[in-house]
């Protein structure tokens, strides 16, 4: 399976979306990649790492998301849920719960239900290796820019988190033991 083959099903090749898209997959699958290789005794599937990195943002054009030429219908916390739709239908069911449980840090229900999030009432928290992988990875990289310091800090990135409350920030720590920077 070829990653760039399924984005340009839903990008036209050359759009500014289009690069948004394969630049942000690159830099996590490459991130991701390096991750795993640092956890072999977790036995990540690397090759699956590398094509549901390239993935996991399938959806943001299904989004109103502007700063990333998207004018879809959706708000941008739903590229998620509707990624794991898009490639379920392609049969990728593992590569779908990667696109689902990517965001933030993953959303439970209760998150859903306290925040009144336009999502399933259902928890899409990361679960195996490869989805924390991927999920950890992603926070590292901004879609919209692309600044002189490519990946953001570590403390960039914890006081993000931070503001979705103490869990979260845990979670991320937690990952940050387990994976290194």
């Amino acid at each position: 399976m070829n990653p760039i083959d399924i984005i340009n099903e839903f990008y036209a090749p050359g759009s500014r979306a289009h690069g948004i898209t394969v630049r942000h997959g690159e830099d996590v699958a490459r991130k991701a990649v390096a991750v795993a290789r640092r956890v072999p005794h977790l036995l990540p599937d690397i090759d699956f790492i590398r094509e549901a990195a390239m993935l996991h943002d399938i959806a943001i054009f299904l989004t109103d998301t502007p700063g990333l030429d998207c004018r879809g219908a959706y708000p941008y916390v739903c590229h998620g849920y509707l990624g794991r739709e898009l490639l379920e239908e392609r049969n990728l069911p593992r590569h779908a719960l990667v696109c689902e449980r990517h965001v933030g840090i993953g959303i439970s229900a209760e998150d859903v239900r306290r925040h009144n999030l336009p999502l399933p009432q259902r928890d899409m928290m990361p679960l195996s290796i490869e989805e924390k992988i991927v999920c950890f990875a992603d926070k590292f990289y901004s879609k919209e820019s692309r600044s002189t310091e490519p990946e953001k800090s570590v403390e960039e990135i914890v006081r993000s988190i931070a503001r979705y409350g103490a869990d979260k920030a845990a979670i991320f720590q937690s990952w940050l033991e387990l994976f290194g920077p």
